[in-house]
């Protein structure tokens, strides 16, 4: 949950669990007066809770927005939901509509193609900054131990990367998740979020 990041509170422990079963993202709280839990309503928002033994009742302090961009895959791959803007689908610098005239009509972007093909050993990265970062079901490659640079080499050894991105945002980043298929199911948001360095013929920069 992106908005979380924007939480201060000294009694809250942020936590990235990965094994071979799964991967997950998770928050304790210290505090022995403070709890807290998720529920997922009727019109199916996510609201988080708390409890304060001093208030004597829950509080509700953030619950998930029904927006378009919050449905899986509602843009095309290579291309990132924002709210902001007119279309909300935007194709990646570096992409261009596969089809101009029909979404200029009607407002929707159907597919992002490449401005340039990759060469391998002339490409470069460009920074989306406040990503949800793309789907990582398929395609990805995962190494908790090695930072960002590292993480780069790689990415441009392999000529299939995509794009890569830390793993996990604390403490200035660490860990490195690289794509070699499709980006797809990308969200920018206003603030929060994260890095992604996504692969680009060095033209297209």
């Amino acid at each position: 949950i992106p908005e979380m990041q924007r939480w201060h509170y000294a009694n809250i422990i942020y936590n990235m669990m990965e094994n071979k079963e799964e991967v997950a993202y998770t928050y304790r709280i210290t505090s022995p007066n403070l709890y807290s839990r998720f529920t997922l309503n009727s019109e199916g928002l996510l609201q988080l809770y708390t409890w304060t033994s001093e208030r004597v009742e829950w509080n509700m302090v953030w619950v998930s927005s029904l927006t378009d961009c919050n449905i899986y895959g509602v843009c095309s791959p290579y291309a990132y939901c924002d709210m902001n803007t007119f279309p909300m689908c935007n194709c990646i610098k570096g992409f261009k509509s596969g089809n101009p005239q029909k979404s200029e009509l009607d407002g929707e972007l159907r597919e992002c193609i490449r401005k340039t093909q990759l060469n391998c050993s002339g490409d470069n990265f460009f920074l989306m900054k406040n990503i949800k970062l793309p789907n990582t079901t398929g395609g990805v490659i995962v190494d908790r131990i090695i930072g960002l640079q590292e993480c780069k080499e790689r990415c441009n050894r392999n000529c299939n990367c995509t794009a890569f991105a830390n793993t996990d945002i604390r403490d200035g980043g660490s860990g490195c998740v690289i794509w070699t298929a499709e980006l797809e199911d990308i969200r920018r948001y206003a603030d929060a979020g994260q890095d992604l360095y996504v692969r680009l013929a060095a033209i297209d920069l």
